[in-house]
């Protein structure tokens, strides 16, 4: 039985019933196809009997809802949820703890590598979903009957699932690597507010120089401040390329902004004089380091003796290969054996990894002489 929750009185009466429910299905529904923070449309809670249709625009009182949700006793059940815990904080100031990702649960006991919601229920309960409202307009009211049975669907599973899933974890004796990563997920979602150093991320960066570089990084920083105060994609804003080019023509005047492929007049005109006026406080700017160049193609063969290294590991553990360690560690891993002294990453230092990734890595670098 579904029930729409679209006042603040429903919403108290709702939270007053679920108190005392020791487990709830989460889901939410939003759109970020045009703006930079997340539109929260509807939150779908579900006890494992009935399924309550929480539509947020009709509410301005959200402090029972977050008593409800934040409450200690409560385990939350969601699937794939850091966009979820992003939106819940931003829209509505709500910040779970007690959580339980099926998504996460499920790759730790070797189900499968992030595996979508409905995939997840086709391979637990041989049961097809329709997922054709994924993209719909959830912002539009009335919403549709179609989109409603669709919302409800997203937390009717969650509970069967989480049942399945802590047996297995049980049987596995995995809690505390679910555990782990369950902490990793949180570090994700926190680590997602922080838009410094953005500048490294950019593809070719690697190539400027550092007074192209410095000019790089306060670039990203104006153009994140405008994306937050305009409520508007980075992209909408300046594309990475634009950003990318400016830094490398370090243009003094309007008339050198001509001629920059995916930035046209209209951005020029409006972001133009704040762009110029970046570049030249750069130069006062403390000077970023230079960016390392990519791994020599010589080292590819140590790389792939890694990878080979930790697929049996996969095979030996019963765990999907990308839970072991990305390709972004294994690079960090290799550049810092190059330059002497092998730094490892974080996580490969503690936990189940340091038991089983760590070791399998080592002998490889050990073996080597390529480096």
């Amino acid at each position: 039985m579904n029930h729409w929750i679209d006042s603040n009185s429903k919403l108290q009466t709702m939270c007053e019933e679920l108190s005392h429910t020791a487990k709830l299905a989460v889901d939410t529904e939003f759109i970020r196809t045009d703006t930079f923070y997340p539109k929260i449309a509807l939150i779908q809670i579900s006890d494992s009997e009935q399924c309550w249709l929480v539509d947020v625009l009709a509410i301005d009182d959200f402090a029972p809802l977050k008593a409800l949700l934040e409450r200690p006793d409560h385990r939350l059940i969601f699937h794939a949820c850091a966009e979820d815990l992003e939106v819940l904080e931003y829209a509505l100031d709500i910040r779970p703890t007690h959580i339980f990702d099926t998504q996460i649960a499920a790759g730790i006991v070797n189900i499968g590598y992030c595996m979508g919601y409905a995939r997840l229920v086709d391979a637990l309960f041989d049961v097809t979903l329709d997922k054709q409202e994924t993209r719909s307009d959830w912002l539009a009211r009335p919403l549709t009957q179609r989109q409603l049975d669709y919302a409800a669907v997203d937390v009717e599973h969650l509970h069967a699932m989480e049942v399945i899933l802590v047996k297995a974890l049980d049987d596995q004796q995995r809690h505390d690597w679910f555990a782990e990563e369950t902490e990793g997920l949180f570090a994700l979602v926190e680590g997602r507010k922080d838009a410094r150093h953005y500048y490294l991320k950019l593809k070719g960066a690697w190539r400027l120089g550092v007074k192209s570089l410095t000019a790089l990084n306060r670039l990203c920083d104006w153009r994140e401040s405008a994306a937050r105060s305009m409520n508007r994609p980075r992209s909408h804003v300046l594309k990475d390329s634009v950003l990318m080019e400016l830094a490398k023509r370090l243009p003094e005047a309007t008339e050198q902004l001509q001629g920059i492929e995916d930035w046209f007049p209209r951005s020029v005109q409006r972001h133009g004089d704040s762009v110029l006026k970046q570049i030249a406080d750069s130069a006062s700017d403390t000077p970023v380091s230079a960016l390392p160049q990519p791994l020599p193609k010589s080292i590819s063969l140590v790389m792939r003796e890694m990878r080979d290294s930790l697929s049996k590991v996969a095979q030996d553990i019963q765990i999907p290969q990308e839970f072991l360690c990305n390709k972004k560690e294994l690079e960090a891993i290799l550049r810092s054996s190059m330059e002497g002294q092998c730094q490892w990453p974080t996580r490969l230092t503690q936990g189940w990894r340091d038991a089983s990734v760590r070791p399998a890595l080592q002998e490889v670098l050990n073996s080597t002489k390529a480096l």
